[in-house]
């Protein structure tokens, strides 16, 4: 199809997608991924054949794309999403208040760009597909080469599952081909952008957006570094350990993730270091083009005087190592993600530490491994400016779908303050409208003063709980 006639068919299901309630879409979600469970066998075989990411992991990555439909799903129902506000009118003020309220609507069509790695949750019925249908929005996905064939199966098993659901015909879509993700950019028609890529391919597409004669948000996740910090107590207690947990981090999936530890930062003569073994060979990656991007960028880290191979080789993954005088006179070294399985080991010492952080650029995650006896707070709070995650004793290659999760942070990881992963990921497809003095039989259900819906309102400055709504599920 192309990018005209999808988002042509998608224009069209705006209205009636906007209209369906949310116990209706949510209906939509849990169909889909009732029919991803039922052909998970095929789909998996499928997406072996084109990733060979084996099918455990794809298995596993099934479940958690089936799960999120469903977690969105809960969330459109449980209502709090759409931040309902009622301010009633106070005509003693001074000056006097109208009735006001407000809700977040629906944006419209949106454009959703799969990504490599995770040829199913983020992908064509991944998370930003989810959170963007659960609120109403349309959807066309821009599908990656990476994995063709199992991007035009799962589409034809969404397609027909929203079908059989009763959801508007053309309210989700596919294109394919490198030309049409410009061309979804800047269609007519739509109103948001969800990308999931390299940080050179996000911020061409970003540009498109903003360039646009009537600019729309872009929200792209992007490349990261993702530090860790070793404290000296926790690599005295427990360096094996440390160094079996990064070895298995870094290189899980071939280190193709966007949440893999890239830099680690730990005490000069570290038992961590001294510990660490890898593999000989590592599993292929996924396209030609990836291997030669991580080829490339592994010779440009050795090429950098001070910076030494203590670990692995060119067959599988790569440990490397440098001291922090190194890095501080080489910034790129700590800003540049080699997407693959490659870390950099950034020896410290106590007045060192500071320095290399403030070399470092934003990320999604960042990492503490620290014991009592360790004064982490300084540290965790140059952390907290870095990254959107904080992890404490764990590694970052593992994103929770819940209410809770933050998968974002400042540029480059992300191009927004917003996540993509997790409950509140439907916000980005959203915005405020506020009714001043409205009509009660013009008000959205959400804003009428019975609250029919039974959903969470903040009601003249008091948050009051869901109640038991007519038409809540």
């Amino acid at each position: 199809m192309s990018v005209d006639s999808a988002m042509t068919e998608a224009a069209g299901a705006t209205a009636a997608a906007a209209a369906a309630s949310d116990r209706e879409r949510a209906d939509w979600l849990r169909t889909v991924a009732d029919a991803l469970d039922a052909n998970a066998v095929d789909l998996v075989t499928l997406a072996d054949e084109e990733t060979q990411l084996g099918e455990t992991r794809l298995f596993g990555e099934v479940t958690r794309t089936t799960s999120q439909l469903r977690l969105f799903a809960e969330v459109v129902t449980e209502g709090s999403y759409i931040e309902a506000v009622i301010d009633h009118a106070r005509p003693e003020a001074t000056p006097p208040l109208p009735d006001l309220r407000r809700l977040l609507r629906p944006l419209g069509p949106v454009a959703v760009f799969a990504a490599s790695n995770f040829p199913f949750a983020f992908s064509v019925a991944g998370g930003d597909t989810a959170s963007a249908l659960a609120v109403g929005c349309p959807v066309v996905v821009k599908t990656h080469p990476a994995h063709p064939e199992l991007s035009r199966r799962t589409a034809a098993i969404v397609e027909r599952a929203l079908q059989g659901a009763g959801a508007p015909s053309g309210v989700f879509g596919t294109v394919e081909g490198f030309d049409s993700g410009p061309a979804l950019v800047q269609h007519r028609a739509t109103t948001a952008v969800a990308f999931t890529g390299s940080t050179a391919g996000g911020r061409a597409l970003f540009d498109l957006a903003v360039g646009r004669p009537d600019p729309i948000p872009f929200y792209g996740e992007l490349g990261s570094i993702n530090p860790v910090v070793i404290f000296p107590a926790a690599d005295e207690a427990r360096g094996a350990e440390l160094a079996d947990g990064l070895v298995a981090s870094m290189s899980l999936g071939a280190g193709q993730f966007c949440t893999k530890p890239g830099v680690v930062f730990v005490p000069r003569d570290s038992n961590t270091e001294t510990a660490i073994d890898v593999e000989a060979t590592a599993p292929p990656m996924l396209t030609p083009a990836i291997r030669a991007a991580f080829d490339r960028g592994v010779d440009e880290l050795l090429a950098t005087p001070g910076v030494d191979l203590i670990a692995g080789g060119r067959g599988g993954p790569l440990v490397l190592a440098a001291d922090t005088a190194t890095v501080i006179a080489n910034p790129l070294l700590l800003r540049t993600e080699v997407f693959g399985a490659v870390t950099l080991l950034v020896r410290y010492d106590d007045t060192s530490l500071t320095g290399a952080l403030e070399c470092m650029e934003a990320s999604l995650t960042a990492t503490v491994h620290a014991e009592s006896a360790d004064d982490v707070r300084d540290i965790v709070t140059k952390l907290e400016r870095l990254a959107g995650r904080v992890l404490f004793d764990g590694w970052p290659t593992g994103v929770a779908v819940t209410w809770s999760q933050h998968h974002g942070g400042p540029w480059p990881a992300t191009t927004s303050q917003f996540t993509s992963v997790g409950a509140t990921a439907v916000r980005r497809f959203l915005r405020p409208i506020a009714y001043q003095s409205a009509p009660e039989e013009l008000l959205p259900p959400a804003l009428q003063e019975h609250n029919p819906l039974g959903i969470p309102r903040r009601v003249d400055g008091v948050l009051e709980p869901a109640t038991a709504g007519e038409v809540r599920s």
